[in-house]
């Protein structure tokens, strides 16, 4: 897509990093996060296959990285017919390259696996987005849009968020049923026309075929190139049709479904579709549109192929969406796949909030005046973004309908002065700035997108941070940083000939990424000062004879059938509390500073309570509604302990140290690629069956 003005060939690379340079990395490890586990992390997760053979080392993903984020920037200025510096970049390449091996600054983890490849080259910069918002408030005019791009996006690992706001708006009428069969052609965008193809029928554009043809559909267990993993079979697209149609049917009407298909659904050759009954049209409600969302979601993610996060905004007054999750006939079924959240307004009655999100966490909470009216929530309204909607999954970043986000994380704690620290920002910003160069596949999201320009220059190891520097010190450093993205900004948007950032700074929840650079993620505690990481690997990876040998303990999961668990025995530094120990107004009280001295989109913080603060969670966000721009809470999950292996455990200094003894550097060369972390990056905000939680 981006060469195809500069070169026949669209796979040309136009700027490279000096030989002698890279020589410098060849056959180095950097100070991976956590011993074991960054690097284990990193080749399970972001390490690709070689051209001649082999997996990448660190080097040459970053190499990888920094060479596609300079050649968008080059081609950019070719095509513009702006000036190119060569000698220039190839100074500011290195600073890049030197930066991300120090662990000072990472692209998301969507930009470790996919920036530089060919698939950005081709398709657009879809890849490279870590989430999305899109409205159902205009599902009168076109009903199956939001719903199409949910699933497109999210085939493509992106996150997205979606609201109730077209709540009545459809009259959904009985499908016409034609006597044609449609042929599914075996692409995300096949996928994506037999579902606009079915929802348009229930509003009387079009009909519906009486006849699916799935045979072109590759079977299950055949790989995914593009963009990894192993393909699912035709089996959750043919359910997806079958669920939208039971669910939007009229009452008093049934679907018959005659499949032809094996005993073990690896393929489906053809279905049939009938209806029976009587029924009359009605409005559409707001939990059918959440649960059209759900079912595309649990559509994806079925059999634990791919993932997607999803989140859900629906009226504060509307107690059918609050009590969503109520269900539990429907919360196993499909509405496990969203996280839910209320529009807020200041001034509200949270009585009903409360007493939800003290049962289960839910619903958040997104104050949308306040993301429209401020940047940093310092007191001064800009109203930059009066146009914002909703937000995507983790809600880091506020969005208009249609449009995606990019995001990269800095690493304060990483640093010993602000100097350097403001040379990370450099860099960190230039790589975000960079990705909204590259137009995404969807137009109506370019239309937004290139007006907006919005990124989110992110931190994570906050509370490590500000226990190094001092809290003051830290936001001393988050005020004039965040002058200085601006400076950044000004300079180099006039240099590429393009519109200002509408926002350029953010706090995200991270995820794996931080596990790699030994960062607690976001602006979260760490679980404590001594623990032991449980990651679940299938028994025919070839990565588990590597930790066993290493002197890692691997246990036989009792809850999963052919899977092991590795303990990787992980200590924190500059520890001063873990999560139990934070109360529930010092977590609220550090987004509150980190929405008023850094991010002018928003700030990703999930509260974690104990059930004797369950009585302030009123009070909190009555205290805070116009000091944040959302927030969503979750109790201590005290149950873990009925689990032999949770995610994290509770050690001793002693425990820590006797586990350690054992441990060798493991030699990862030849490790695969097994997990894709796709999209948003936060356990909260990635979204999985209850039955692989």
């Amino acid at each position: 897509m981006i060469f195809n003005q500069v070169a026949d060939d669209r796979k040309v690379r136009v700027f490279s990093l000096s030989q002698t340079f890279l020589d410098g990395f060849k056959g180095r490890q950097p100070k991976w996060g956590y011993g074991g586990l960054g690097y284990f992390t990193y080749k399970r997760t972001y390490s690709r296959d070689l051209p001649g053979g082999g997996v990448e080392e660190w080097w040459q993903t970053v190499q990888r990285v920094v060479e596609g984020c300079f050649n968008i920037q080059k081609v950019h200025c070719r095509q513009m017919g702006l000036p190119w510096n060569e000698q220039k970049a190839q100074h500011s390449a290195q600073e890049m390259y030197q930066r991300m091996w120090d662990f000072k600054f990472l692209p998301p983890g969507r930009g470790l696996w996919m920036m530089g490849t060919d698939l950005v080259y081709e398709r657009g910069s879809a890849a490279l987005q870590n989430c999305a918002f899109v409205s159902s408030e205009n599902i009168g005019e076109d009903f199956a849009s939001p719903f199409c791009f949910l699933m497109d996006m999210s085939m493509l690992g992106v996150g997205v968020g979606g609201d109730t706001r077209g709540n009545g708006k459809v009259k959904l009428l009985i499908p016409k049923l034609s006597p044609d069969t449609h042929v599914v052609k075996d692409s995300r965008e096949g996928w994506v026309d037999l579902l606009r193809l079915v929802l348009n029928s229930f509003v009387g554009k079009g009909s519906m075929p009486s006849s699916i043809d799935y045979s072109q559909v590759r079977g299950r267990g055949v790989p995914i190139k593009t963009f990894g993993g192993i393909a699912s079979g035709p089996k959750p697209l043919h359910m997806l049709v079958e669920n939208l149609i039971k669910l939007l049917l009229p009452k008093g009407m049934t679907a018959v479904f005659d499949v032809v298909a094996p005993s073990d659904w690896s393929h489906i050759d053809s279905a049939r579709i009938s209806f029976q009954g009587q029924g009359a049209p009605y409005r559409i409600s707001s939990s059918q549109i959440v649960d059209i969302f759900n079912f595309i979601g649990k559509a994806v993610v079925a059999g634990g192929v791919r993932r997607t996060a999803e989140i859900m905004f629906g009226d504060a007054d509307d107690h059918d969406f609050i009590t969503l999750k109520q269900d539990p006939v429907a919360l196993e079924d499909r509405r496990w796949a969203s996280n839910n959240s209320v529009f807020g307004y200041v001034g509200m009655d949270y009585t009903q909030v409360a007493e939800s999100i003290a049962v289960n966490g839910e619903p958040g909470v997104l104050w949308l005046e306040n993301a429209r009216k401020y940047s940093r929530m310092n007191g001064v309204e800009d109203n930059k973004d009066w146009r914002c909607m909703g937000s995507n999954p983790c809600a880091e970043q506020n969005l208009e309908s249609y449009e995606l986000c990019n995001l990269v994380e800095t690493f304060p704690a990483h640093h010993d002065s602000y100097e350097d620290f403001e040379r990370t920002l450099k860099m960190a910003y230039l790589y975000a700035k960079t990705v909204t160069l590259v137009p995404t596949h969807d137009l109506r999201a370019n239309a937004v997108m290139m007006r907006n320009r919005r990124i989110g220059c992110s931190m994570s190891g906050i509370v490590q941070a500000m226990t190094k520097l001092g809290r003051r010190a830290f936001l001393q450093w988050c005020d004039r940083g965040y002058k200085y993205v601006q400076q950044l900004d000004r300079t180099y948007s006039d240099w590429l000939g393009i519109p200002l950032s509408i926002k350029t700074t953010t706090v995200k929840p991270s995820g794996t990424v931080s596990l790699l650079t030994g960062a607690t993620p976001g602006i979260h505690y760490p679980h404590s000062e001594y623990y032991v990481r449980h990651v679940r690997v299938s028994n025919t990876s070839p990565l588990l004879p590597k930790v066993k040998a290493a002197g890692y303990r691997v246990d036989p999961d009792p809850n999963a059938d052919d899977t092991s668990v590795v303990a990787f025995p992980v200590h924190e530094e500059h520890f001063v509390k873990g999560k139990a120990s934070a109360t529930m107004w010092e977590q609220f009280a550090n987004a509150v500073d980190l929405q008023q001295h850094w991010a002018d989109n928003a700030v990703s913080v999930t509260v974690t309570f104990n059930r004797a603060e369950t009585q302030d969670i009123k009070i909190c966000l009555e205290t805070y509604e116009d000091k944040l721009k959302s927030v969503s809470l979750l109790p201590l999950l005290e149950e873990d302990h009925q689990y032999k292996f949770p995610p994290y455990q509770d050690i001793t200094a002693d425990q820590y140290q006797e586990m350690m003894r054992f441990i060798t550097p493991m030699d990862l060369e030849s490790a695969v690629h097994e997990v894709t972390e796709a999209f948003c990056t936060s356990d909260r905000c990635m979204l999985v069956p209850p039955k692989q939680l």
